[in-house]
């Protein structure tokens, strides 16, 4: 066999071992689990972390004051530093539309050692303490929920016995960008954490979707989040771990009614929002950025190539190996375009958008080693070799 076919073998090996041994990341039936409702309903705080938002809340805020739930139930919006009146518009969209109690608050810039979106969490955790509510709905200010969202949230974490239920928000896809690249982000994500395995007692892999996150104020303090994780860039997935280590059972899903209202209408509008994390997620490590890219090319680049490659030489091994390779890759992402109601075409240039992805986190890496960090909202987050001294429980 030729180089070119061995690459094509190789590839294929990995997408046989993804397609059944990766906790079949590529299904989109994991919602809520089965739930039904408590014979008493707790009571519950939303946090709403909120920087420049004004333009996201009259979509998104309306949505909480009008979630039908029969407990308590009370919002805690954190203006977290805003220009743009984010603060006094939340409140006016409430005397409007009325529903839920919201208070907003707002915690100052934060110190060192903090990302903003925790400082401003944790805040709204501190307000939310003094009603004393048995669970806190995390929740992002660009996130709409349907009425019922909070109570079916609920229900499966009584029913269940879940410490942290999170749904992963169905985000927006109408550009030409936002379809090409967000169900492949939401597909690499669930490559990266299976849901299935999430959701099992004892299982090692835990992950959270930050926009929509119902934790127990019990778990929560035995976790001691978010302090225990003050520092960290993707925060959901870092509170899960926080949970799950502190021995809480957790469960993430695909959301059906939980919809982000967010515009990512041009490329550098998905760029900004993937390398902002993509090394982070990496540890800030330089072998780690290597095997993903070896790997991103192996996995997703080389049936493509090997394919036309092996037509164009007449190599049959490295085409006909090459073609079924990409003809698995193409089958396993059908089910999230169908999730995300687009068409079923877009599946063969899955590819391209992986190389996309991989040129996102090749410069995550180069702003991080240029001392840029990651930034978000007008804020640029130190590297983690220049930040503050950890607090006692984080060494």
């Amino acid at each position: 066999m030729s180089a070119v076919a061995w690459i094509a073998a190789g590839s294929l090996a990995a997408w046989l071992w993804l397609l059944l041994g990766q906790g079949f990341f590529w299904r989109t039936d994991v919602r809520l689990p089965p739930r039904r409702d408590p014979e008493r309903w707790p009571s519950v705080c939303v946090v709403v972390p909120a920087r420049d938002e004004a333009a996201m809340l009259p979509e998104s805020l309306p949505s909480l004051l009008a979630q039908d739930y029969p407990g308590r139930a009370e919002i805690f919006l954190v203006d977290d530093g805003s220009t743009d009146g984010t603060g006094e518009l939340a409140r006016a969209l409430a005397e409007r539309h009325g529903g839920l109690p919201l208070t907003v608050g707002s915690p100052g810039e934060p110190p060192p050692g903090w990302t903003g979106k925790l400082w401003a969490v944790r805040h709204g955790i501190g307000l939310a303490r003094a009603r004393n509510p048995e669970y806190l709905l995390l929740t992002d200010a660009d996130i709409a929920h349907a009425p019922e969202s909070l109570r079916e949230l609920v229900a499966a974490a009584e029913t269940g016995g879940f410490d942290l239920v999170s749904q992963m928000a169905r985000l927006r896809v109408r550009s030409v960008w936002e379809r090409l690249v967000v169900p492949a982000f939401v597909y690499f994500f669930a490559q990266l954490y299976p849901f299935r395995r999430i959701g099992r007692r004892g299982a090692r892999t835990a992950a959270a979707a930050g926009g929509c996150v119902l934790l127990r104020a019990d778990a929560a303090e035995r976790a001691r989040v978010p302090d225990t994780i003050r520092h960290a860039v993707i925060d959901d997935v870092a509170l899960a771990r926080a949970v799950r280590r502190s021995g809480g059972h957790i469960w993430l899903g695909l959301a059906e009614r939980v919809d982000s209202v967010r515009p990512y209408p041009r490329l550098a509008d998905l760029w900004r929002m993937v390398s902002r994390s993509a090394y982070a997620q990496l540890r800030h490590h330089p072998l780690l950025l290597l095997g993903t890219v070896a790997g991103l090319a192996l996995v997703y680049l080389a049936p493509p190539v090997t394919l036309v490659a092996g037509l164009a030489a007449g190599d049959a091994p490295a085409a006909t190996t090459g073609g079924l390779a990409w003809l698995l890759m193409t089958a396993t992402y059908l089910p999230m375009l169908r999730y995300y109601r687009q068409p079923l075409w877009l599946a063969p240039l899955l590819p391209g958008t992986a190389l996309l992805y991989l040129l996102m986190t090749v410069d995550s890496a180069v702003r991080h080693y240029r001392g840029r960090g990651a930034a978000w909202k007008g804020r640029t987050y130190a590297r983690p070799d220049t930040a503050a001294e950890p607090a006692p429980e984080q060494r």
